[in-house]
């Protein structure tokens, strides 16, 4: 079977019936990638048509003719296999005794021409669609066990994701060597996230998938990829995070680099924050951009925080930004939007309206990473209607020989099963003793990001047990340690104690472990109290000879973690990022919260600190909630993992969407001063200063209802 990966290309009625013709044989495999790869040259980049990647036949290149003309096809062919072998010759698992191990085939296809016999010449194939399979059939066949090395200098990630930093390892079993060698097998894409690079769809196009699945990574090569197909595009990449932006730096040069053989064009290709302030080029944004552009107000985060409600100060003024413009300037042929999950609908419009057509928007989200709130809206609802009420943008199921609209990468490279299965167990509240803190509102996302039904059924009001695949959380991330080793839950009794040890855990990772200081990152979950709360580990730290970083304050705010260092972080500026061995401290925080409609934000804290782990998880916490914490976490290790629960009916989950809904700021003060009335009644009665019956009866017995229902409802 043949799998298609559709890029940008030049020739599109040829490349059609390219794939369709290799499709219709079902004997034939591989992968066939139109308007891919480019090779990097010192002409410049040098695209090739399209290209099929057989573990039978190696490297087919294709030369695609559109119309009758073949010109002087044999020197088109020359040209793709000279280049395409100077690239492979780079690749010292590709040779053997100075000869490659890979055969290269090149054919020119062009099935707009009947009369092939009158072109041919003896070794340059010439094909149209009804010899190019017999012709394909008689190449020679391939040596299948380099077939690995090859996929991998073809998609041309082999040196993005394989462990580029120097080890000084003795210890084959330290961690130090388990990482390395993860790091090296994550070294290629799988089929999901090679389509995803390249796969261009003329309009737009989403990316799905947790944390860890390699949305961000996917999202800078298809800007890098464009890039260089398009050098001329203006293309601009963008994000929530703004400790991305190096590392989004570092990916795009890095795949431009094999593409093209130079620099990324910084002019054309720019990395840009979403809010943005002036300042000059390294605080551009897109917002802020537009404003200045189109002339309207600007509101920079402390005057929006004054005008608009909590949490949604960016929301506010991108809708006025949207409103107030008068004609739009579309400047941008395309624009990737990634953490799309934490932007309002809003802002990804203001994206849609600053494109060209065919607005060419790709954004990238993980519908878990925000639990409890609503995924983001359809693409008919985000992007609006046209005058006839139709709608501007819609989602096009998925259909053989067109490029993907909807991409989910269901496949978790970052975090192991034990490690994920943890994160979602304690975020959502599965075995929380008062029951759930948030679910979703459609159950079929469980299974569109790798969960499978073990036992029961996903539907309202029935019991249901949920567990990873091994193709959606591959075996291998989880063999190298035992589960204890792999994420463990610490409980102490003093803030001290729990310093201590994480000093002695920090200490033994560097020393005994063959850990770099930037293999650990610590992360406090409560973003205002980050700097007090390990102001005493760092000074303890550095006193034992070991460097440690605040991140985004004793280092760039566009750069997160720095080679021999420990990164301390809040959970903002986690985001996005992850190392090998994660702490987190003062987990007890995430286990409740004093408003109960706060009570999912605080354990998305949770959620999304376990998943920036590759390999390890220490989970420390303080008190009889982090005992409480970790007794949730014991219930699923006892369950191997798996997520048991009943699923809630649509009764049930609007009433945790309605605990869980966003409040405007002056409804935050009204139940701010209904709190506080409640807390005088309650000190009232406790005191004795007032009694029971000294309130009307109907208001008692009102009472008494709510509160007798809330305790049926958390002993269900």
């Amino acid at each position: 079977m043949i799998n298609t990966v559709w890029g940008s290309t030049v020739k599109p009625v040829s490349s059609k019936q390219l794939a369709e013709t290799l499709a219709a044989e079902k004997a034939l495999e591989g992968t066939l990638y139109i308007g891919y790869p480019i090779i990097g040259t010192p002409e410049g980049s040098f695209p090739i048509d399209a290209l099929l990647v057989s573990s039978k036949k190696g490297l087919i290149l294709f030369n695609l003719i559109e119309g009758r003309e073949v010109g002087q096809y044999q020197d088109e062919q020359d040209e793709a296999f000279n280049k395409m072998q100077a690239k492979l010759l780079q690749h010292q698992s590709l040779i053997h005794k100075r000869k490659l191990r890979v055969d290269i085939h090149t054919l020119t296809f062009a099935p707009a021409l009947a009369n092939i016999s009158g072109h041919t010449e003896d070794g340059y194939p010439l094909c149209n669609s009804a010899n190019l399979l017999s012709t394909i059939e008689a190449l020679d066949n391939q040596d299948g066990d380099v077939f690995t090395s090859l996929v991998s200098v073809i998609q041309a990630i082999s040196t993005l994701r394989r462990g580029r930093r120097r080890r000084d390892l003795k210890d084959p079993d330290s961690k130090g060597s388990k990482i390395k060698a993860l790091e090296d097998s994550i070294a290629n894409l799988d089929m999901q996230q090679s389509a995803a690079v390249v796969e261009t769809f003329e309009g737009v196009q989403r990316i799905r998938g947790l944390a860890g699945s390699g949305k961000t990574t996917v999202l800078a090569l298809k800007a890098a990829y464009l890039h260089a197909r398009h050098p001329d595009w203006n293309i601009a990449v963008t994000f929530h995070t703004r400790s991305l932006k190096k590392q989004f730096e570092a990916l795009i040069t890095t795949f431009v680099l094999e593409q093209a053989n130079a620099e990324p064009d910084w002019e054309k290709l720019r990395i840009l924050n979403a809010w943005g302030a002036p300042g000059g080029p390294e605080r551009a944004g897109i917002y802020y951009e537009f404003c200045k552009d189109h002339g309207v107000e600007y509101f920079d985060y402390q005057n929006a925080k004054i005008k608009f409600p909590e949490n949604k100060e960016f929301e506010g003024a991108c809708n006025i930004a949207l409103e107030s413009a008068k004609l739009i300037t579309q400047g941008y042929d395309a624009i990737f939007v990634d953490e799309a999950q934490d932007f309002a609908p809003n802002f990804l419009l203001l994206c849609y309206e600053l494109l060209k057509a065919p607005k060419r928007l790709v954004y990238a989200y993980d519908e878990l990473q925000n639990l409890g709130t609503r995924s983001l809206p359809p693409m008919e609802e985000i992007f609006g209607n046209l005058p006839d009420g139709s709608p501007r943008v819609v989602l096009h199921p998925e259909e053989p020989g067109k490029p993907k609209q909807d991409i989910i990468l269901d496949t978790c490279y970052r975090n192991s099963r034990p490690v994920l299965t943890t994160a979602h167990a304690l975020g959502f509240g599965i075995y929380r003793s008062s029951g759930l803190v948030q679910i979703f509102e459609n159950s079929h996302l469980w299974l569109d990001v790798g969960y499978e039904i073990a036992r029961g059924e996903l539907k309202d009001g029935k019991s249901v047990t949920l567990q990873r695949s091994p193709k959606s959380s591959p075996e291998w991330l989880e063999r190298h340690s035992t589960i204890d080793d792999l994420i463990s839950f610490e409980v102490f009794d003093s803030e001290e104690a729990q310093t201590n040890r994480l000093i002695k855990g920090i200490c033994e990772n560097l020393s005994t472990d063959e850990l770099l200081p930037d293999d650990i990152i610590v992360i406090n979950p409560d973003p205002l109290t980050t700097k007090s709360a390990v102001g005493n580990a760092r000074r303890i730290l550095m006193q034992q000879g070991v460097n440690s970083n605040l991140a985004g304050v004793t280092n760039s705010a566009d750069s997160f973690s720095e080679p021999g260092t420990v990164t301390f972080t809040g959970i903002f500026r986690a985001k996005g990022n992850e190392a090998a061995m994660v702490y987190i401290i003062n987990a007890q925080d995430c286990f409740s919260a004093f408003r109960p409609r706060d009570l999912a934000r605080v354990r998305n804290r949770l959620f999304t600190a376990i998943t920036r782990s590759k390999a390890w998880v220490r989970v420390l916490g303080i008190g009889p909630k982090m005992l409480q914490l970790k007794e949730e976490f014991e219930r699923a290790k006892e369950l191997d993992f798996r997520l048991e629960f009943r699923y809630p009916t649509e009764a049930e989950r609007k009433e945790i969407t309605i605990v869980n809904r966003d409040m405007s700021k002056v409804e935050k003060e009204r139940l701010s001063q209904k709190q506080q009335s409640l807390i005088d009644l309650l000190i009232s009665l406790e005191s004795g200063e007032t009694f029971i019956e000294d309130y009307p009866e109907d208001i008692v017995k009102k009472l008494e209802v709510i509160f007798n229902r809330k305790i049926r409802r958390e002993t269900i």
